[in-house]
């Protein structure tokens, strides 16, 4: 074999080893229903927030604006669709474009998004947090 030929051999090895791409997450509950576990209230830090893996390949933002008070928002940025980041420093943020929105209500606190984060409906079940 040429130099060519082990060199073209290694690429194509390496390449199939990457597989494929994971498929990008959407917004929302999927296929989760009404009383399905969302996540344990103890997973959620007070003043912050998590992305949580939902069945269907989605994800659900939970926050915990103040001690005991906790939200679900749909993460999908009104703007574009993009997916935010769970609070910090008192503020939801897009990565992708810079809208902000206030953790405790999902308001748009600033462009370009002109609407907030879509609540979704949990509640409290002993230390978990289950869909409403």
């Amino acid at each position: 074999m040429d130099r060519r030929t082990v060199l073209l051999c290694g690429l194509a090895a390496a390449l199939s080893a990457c597989g494929e791409p994971a498929p990008r997450k959407s917004g929302g509950v999927g296929t989760a229903r009404p009383g399905d576990r969302v996540v344990a209230a103890s997973g959620v830090p007070e003043g912050s927030g998590v992305l949580v893996d939902m069945p269907g390949n989605a994800q659900l933002l939970v926050v915990q604006p103040r001690s005991g008070e906790f939200r679900a928002f749909n993460p999908a940025c009104p703007h574009v669709g993009s997916l935010v980041n769970p609070p910090a420093g008192g503020v939801i943020t897009c990565p992708l474009h810079g809208s902000a929105f206030d953790p405790a209500t999902g308001a748009v606190r600033k462009g370009p998004a002109t609407s907030g984060l879509t609540e979704v409906a949990i509640a409290r079940s002993g230390d978990d947090l289950v869909l409403g």
